[in-house]
């Protein structure tokens, strides 16, 4: 008896459905890294699309190169092809649509409830840190002696990271040309390094407030000048990260580790511009359950995660 063929009409919605959670995903990454102290890094590992991400980026960079470069059509296919297009696309096009909507609202939100969002921020990035532990402890065999070194490599990175952090942020009036330019690689960096946010690292060198102004102006000689910085940015660190996830991944996940640890300080709800201070007497509450809300978000979306990649 002939079988007959399976229909094929369900196909279609099923790949357009498959497109939501990255959209989705990309928004989360959007709006997270509109924040100095969060990193899309992190997020993107708390989604457990890091590591794609870094693949296929590392492909697209091959292959653009392979064009610039070496002008081998059949190379530069051939990389593009190992791009995961249907993840990457929705979701750039979700952190883009995210940056463009949200954008004023969590503004008005940090700005007039900077307490809460540091508290909520902080939440999150801490239980974050079960990301990169958990992978290390997947990735380690079970040796005390192991675990001490780990431990030990996650407590200094984190160490170095809260001390950098404390460094008061500079102010630039007006940058020359290649400050623009180590600015844009410093920034793409840090957002693609686990634990560190592009936003904040500017904050620090007193290139945020220049950078907002430039854009919000259209300043497209500073645009430009901070976008070549980006991409040589993104094309140096995101080969980079493609290697060391390959060839080194534990200490590439401890130092990730360290850095989210350390990244902490940034987002302690109580300090002003030097120094980190005491909660207020009875002022304590909302922060509190603002902080247990970050967390739950986190855990959630990382169970979530577990959940969606677990084989079958």
């Amino acid at each position: 008896m002939t079988s007959l063929p399976v229909p094929s009409a369900p196909v279609p919605t099923r790949g357009w459905l498959r497109l939501i959670p990255a959209l989705l995903q990309g928004a989360v990454i959007g709006l997270v890294e509109l924040v100095p102290g969060v990193s899309g890094g992190t997020m993107a590992l708390v989604l457990g699309i890091y590591e794609r991400l870094i693949r296929s980026a590392n492909h697209a960079v091959h292959g653009v190169a392979s064009l610039v470069r070496r002008r081998s059509v059949g190379s530069a296919l051939q990389h593009l092809k190992q791009v995961e297009w249907v993840l990457v696309l929705p979701l750039v096009s979700g952190m883009v649509v995210a940056l463009f909507t949200l954008a004023g609202p969590l503004r008005h939100f940090v700005d007039t409830q900077p307490v809460l969002a540091r508290a909520l921020f902080f939440g999150m990035v801490l239980a974050s840190l079960l990301v990169p532990a958990s992978m290390v402890r997947q990735a380690t065999s079970a040796k005390p002696g192991r675990h001490v070194r780990n431990v030990a490599v996650v407590l200094a990175v984190a160490s170095l990271t809260f001390l950098f952090l404390g460094i008061p942020a500079l102010q630039v009036d007006e940058p020359r040309w290649w400050i623009l330019v180590i600015s844009g690689a410093a920034a793409v960096g840090a957002l693609v390094l686990p634990g560190l946010s592009g936003s904040f690292v500017l904050l620090t060198v007193g290139m945020y407030e220049p950078t907002l102004e430039a854009v919000s102006s259209r300043d497209l000689a500073y645009i430009a000048l901070f976008g070549a910085g980006a991409f040589l940015g993104l094309v140096t660190v995101v080969r980079l990260l493609a290697y060391l996830l390959r060839e080194h991944e534990v200490p590439t996940l401890l130092i990730a580790t360290g850095l989210i640890l350390g990244s902490v300080r940034a987002l302690w709800p109580w300090q002003d511009d030097t120094a980190l201070l005491a909660p207020e007497p009875g002022a304590w509450a909302g922060p509190l359950t603002a902080a247990v809300a970050g967390v739950s978000v986190v855990i959630l979306m990382w169970l979530l995660g577990r959940r969606a990649h677990k084989p079958a």
